[in-house]
């Protein structure tokens, strides 16, 4: 049997059918009109530099759909963070391309709202083990989405296991309370004996200690109950209740260690977002985050055409002519016209994506994340702005 979950299949997506229902008319219009002019569309989330950095990526997804159509693009590269001007130009016969206007802004827009929440999180404790937790918030098809995002802004894994065979990535976690249910209160130690008992030898001993008890009760036990085998404990406190979290987990902190169990690390999770990373991040030693990516909003890209037949045009409100960007040496971004020469120490960012059709870059996450990194660092990216 077939389940499709509710999602559109990627053979839609190819054909251009995942779209609005306005660009099957256009194209029925101009079809019927005889017009197909050549245009250079941009697509842009703000028209000028407005101070806000947010990282662009689903570039490899972008690609895969324009591949074939008699078009040339160039793009900025995956994890290049942008603020104002154009991150994509298309060039070509218009119908080459108008359906698939929706699916590109959306393939786009979310992924890179994800991973520029990411990287708040990333920079907020850049010294800390920080896993992207996320994927039960999202729609199952989107979980990779969620979890290369997190990759590409600097996190350290991630807990998806179908997101992990995507990504050729292993997922990581250890138990959820759930497991703990199952063995009832007062049973904590078989519960953490039991998970020492069956799982690779590989897997990190991380103790869930926060289901029953206070969490400092609960790690001296799981410290005495598992010994040296012990790698961690995990609190989930959820805010409703956890109060002055980092004054818990100073309290765990040195009751572990009066005991001799300074080699037992705390790892955090529940809700937590830069502000609570950046509070904590001298305390605990890593931490799963969720909700802070996958509640962000898309990025609000848009698709515009600029140039038509050789002529600058444009709607009110949008800057008409084809336009580049510039990365200059002390982190700044500039926006110009094409034809116009940049700044004397910029970096031209857009770079030829596809020719003639044909995909004419190759993707790599791991550089992409370095580039991610290192431009964050450039334009002086505060993990705390959105908060």
């Amino acid at each position: 049997m077939t389940r499709s979950f509710g999602t559109v299949p990627a053979e839609a997506i190819a054909a251009g059918t995942a779209t609005d229902a306005y660009f099957e008319r256009t194209r029925t219009t101009l079809q019927h009109a005889g017009k197909n002019p050549h245009v250079v569309a941009e697509v842009t989330a703000d028209q000028f530099p407005t101070g806000a950095f947010e990282v662009f990526t689903g570039v490899a997804e972008a690609a895969e759909l324009l591949a074939g159509r008699d078009v040339d693009v160039d793009a900025l590269p995956d994890g290049q963070l942008f603020d104002g001007g154009p991150v994509m130009r298309i060039e070509g016969p218009y119908l080459a391309f108008a359906e698939l206007e929706t699916a590109l802004l959306g393939l786009l827009s979310q992924p890179s709202g994800f991973a520029t929440a990411a990287l708040e999180a990333r920079l907020a404790a850049p010294d800390s083990l920080v896993l992207s937790f996320g994927a039960r918030h999202v729609h199952p098809a989107l979980a990779a989405v969620v979890e290369r995002a997190a990759l590409l802004a600097g996190f350290d894994g991630f807990s998806h296991v179908a997101a992990g065979e995507l990504l050729d990535r292993e997922a990581s976690g250890t138990m959820p309370h759930a497991l703990m249910f199952c063995f009832g209160e007062g049973n904590q130690s078989d519960a953490w004996r039991a998970f020492d008992e069956a799982v690779p030898e590989e897997t990190p001993r991380i103790a869930l200690v926060d289901t029953f008890w206070d969490e400092k009760s609960e790690s001296l036990l799981a410290a005495e109950t598992l010994g040296d085998d012990l790698d961690g404990v995990r609190i989930d406190t959820t805010s409703s209740r956890r109060g002055d979290f980092r004054h818990i987990v100073r309290e765990v902190r040195w009751e572990l260690d009066a005991r001799g169990h300074e080699d037992v690390d705390i790892f955090c999770s529940g809700g937590l977002g830069p502000e609570q990373l950046h509070d904590l991040r001298g305390l605990a030693d890593g931490f799963g985050v969720g909700g802070h990516i996958t509640n962000r909003d898309p990025v609000d890209f848009s698709l515009d055409i600029v140039e038509i037949d050789g002529k600058p045009i444009s709607k009110r409100g949008k800057l008409s002519g084809v336009k580049d960007v510039y990365r200059t040496a002390e982190g700044g971004h500039h926006v110009t016209l094409a034809d116009s020469e940049g700044p004397d120490d910029g970096e031209a960012l857009l770079e030829p994506l596809l020719r003639d059709g044909e995909v004419v870059r190759e993707f790599d996450l791991e550089a992409a994340t370095e580039r991610c990194l290192a431009d964050a660092e450039a334009v002086g990216f505060d993990p705390l702005a959105g908060e």
